[in-house]
């Protein structure tokens, strides 16, 4: 009878875990729910009067503070008179390009309507942006934060921070929006900016300005530095305090330490920084670089028992690329730090992989009709009323676009002549891919490329060519979504095209984005099925020659 009631009492246990694992298995990941009211309003952070876009009347935007996994369901009302996108920089949006944000994926929100964003942050940690991809928006607001944090059962490879805080630097123009996109509509480029903000403001100097942020004597917080603005690259340095990378575009880097780092358009980096100084307040600082008339902003970091005001001293941003180009040959992935997952990053084994394509791209600067344009490999893109992927999935494409309008292999004078058309790479699933930006012009590029992380393997002066390869870092380069190109230089990015869908790679100066610097790349399944890719969600707008239809069918297992 004992063994009976034992035997039982097994069973019925056996029956409780397995129940549980079922539970388990089929839990979610938590839900973040958000509601964005998008409003105009009049701020003057440079003591001028202007017209900006606010999210929930704040300038700049609310915070995402997410963790690794986490469902965002963000409801967004666009109370402006015109139509409006966000894109989530940096975000992969695996398998899931219809929340991308952008104009070759979405239809715009039109005024007075609202619009859910529903994405997951899958297998991503780190410091990201979103910001606005219509017109001229990003120039007005719309822009803010978004942090991806690991889980718990992760480790990270420093100590917990006494706070954690997100530092938005960008230039800034005092013109409205509209007016610098009839600028550029009419055939003229972006003078220079009016300023430089640190989230949203600029310390004046004279005694009156309110700390950004507060530091404990001893502590140690990690800030996370992202680069919103239009067009020009930032030096930030904080008074007396040493930088200590940890962090770069989702990435875990070697700890080195910087007395100043650039931070070009696009990109983020998370520094660890430890209040061991003299109790008073000091700037942080963020100034242009590359420019022959250099704009500074700064704003106070003050400790929680400070008794003095910041020095009006600032310290010195480095002069030149050449140290630029030399900080970036300093930056070195984490090869034994977790990041999303359990596995160290060092475990994907990169530079073993066979390249099988190889695309160079070569920006330029010409005048179609009298008017400033920016072209990839000859094509200057153009956004038609159909968005590109809705165009791909109602199988219409060829009433749209067409692809590989661009080469592989331009020649050296391929931005003599222009054709301006949706630029439109047809790319193979899950290839490796090498990608070659080479800057033939006088001014520093910025490139970013949604859905994917790449290794940035190279950066190095001059022209490219296949002997360059032995110089690539095919160890330890950092895994992220954007990189520089210096003056008359090249950039070198591997890749697998792993996540299907229609992807926007494009220079990340608004101006040059505008006018047409980007192309779209697509990555379709073969097996067009929802292990690879989303069926389009059920509230997507519908627009161009698309409106009104049916859905096609659905993908399925």
């Amino acid at each position: 009878m004992f063994k009976l009631k034992l035997s039982s009492a097994c069973f019925c246990l056996w029956v409780l875990l397995g129940q549980l694992v079922v539970d388990l298995v089929k839990a979610e990941d938590p839900y973040l729910y958000f509601t964005w009211n998008v409003t105009y309003g009049t701020i003057a952070p440079l003591g001028v009067p202007q017209q900006a876009i606010l999210i929930n009347g704040k300038f700049p935007g609310p915070n995402i503070n997410s963790t690794s996994n986490n469902n965002i369901v963000l409801n967004l009302f666009n109370n402006l008179d015109e139509p409006l996108l966000l894109t989530w920089m940096g975000i992969q949006q695996r398998k899931n390009a219809w929340q991308n944000g952008v104009l070759g994926t979405n239809c715009p929100i039109p005024p007075g309507t609202n619009f859910t964003y529903r994405f997951q942050v899958k297998d991503q940690i780190g410091s990201y942006f979103y910001y606005p991809t219509t017109a001229m928006h990003r120039a007005a607001g719309a822009f803010g934060g978004l942090r991806v944090n690991s889980r718990l059962l992760i480790p990270v490879p420093y100590a917990d921070p006494e706070d954690d805080y997100t530092v938005l630097i960008g230039d800034w123009y005092t013109k409205s929006h509209s007016t610098l996109k009839k600028l550029l509509d009419s055939g003229r480029t972006l003078a220079r900016p009016d300023g430089v903000l640190i989230n949203g403001k600029a310390a004046k100097g004279d005694g009156s300005d309110e700390p950004l942020f507060t530091m404990k004597p001893g502590k140690t917080y990690k800030y996370r530095i992202c680069n919103v603005g239009l067009k020009n690259s930032l030096n930030f340095r904080i008074q007396g305090h040493p930088l200590k990378l940890v962090e770069m575009e989702g990435s875990h880097t070697i700890q080195n330490t910087y007395d100043s780092l650039d931070v070009h358009v696009g990109q983020c980096f998370g520094v660890l920084v430890t209040a061991d100084k003299d109790p008073k307040d000091y700037y942080m600082v963020a100034s242009t670089r590359f420019t022959k008339t250099v704009l500074t902003g700064k704003g106070i970091i003050r400790y929680t028992n400070g008794k003095g005001p910041a020095s009006p001293e600032l310290p010195e941003a480095p002069v030149g690329w050449a140290w630029s180009l030399n900080q970036f040959r300093s930056f070195r992935w984490n090869l034994t730090a977790s990041a999303a997952r359990p596995n160290p990053q060092g475990s994907y084994h990169y530079g073993k992989i066979n390249i099988t394509r190889t695309i160079k791209l070569i920006n330029a600067a010409i005048r179609v009709n009298g008017k400033l344009r920016y072209s990839v490999n000859g094509i200057s893109h153009v956004d038609p009323a159909t968005p590109l992927k809705l165009a791909e999935y109602y199988q219409v494409a060829d009433k749209v676009f067409k692809y590989d309008v661009q080469s592989d292999d331009p020649l050296p004078n391929v931005g003599e002549r222009v054709t301006v058309e949706p630029n439109v790479v047809n790319q193979t699933f899950r290839n490796f891919v090498e990608i070659i930006f080479e800057n033939h012009e006088k001014s520093l590029q910025t490139w970013h490329l949604d859905g994917y992380s790449f290794f940035a393997v190279a950066v190095e002066p001059g022209r490219w060519t296949p002997e360059k390869r032995k110089g690539y870092n095919l160890l330890d380069a950092v895994s992220r979504h954007t990189v520089q190109v210096f003056p008359k230089s090249w950039a070198a990015i591997m890749l697998t095209f792993d996540n299907a869908g229609m992807w926007n790679l494009r220079s990340e100066l608004t101006e040059r984005r505008y006018l047409g610097q980007q192309s779209y790349i697509s990555v379709l399944s073969p097996a067009r099925s929802l292990r690879d890719e989303y069926n389009i969600p059920d509230n997507a707008l519908l627009c161009g020659i698309v409106k009104g239809l049916p859905f096609p069918r659905p993908y399925t297992i």
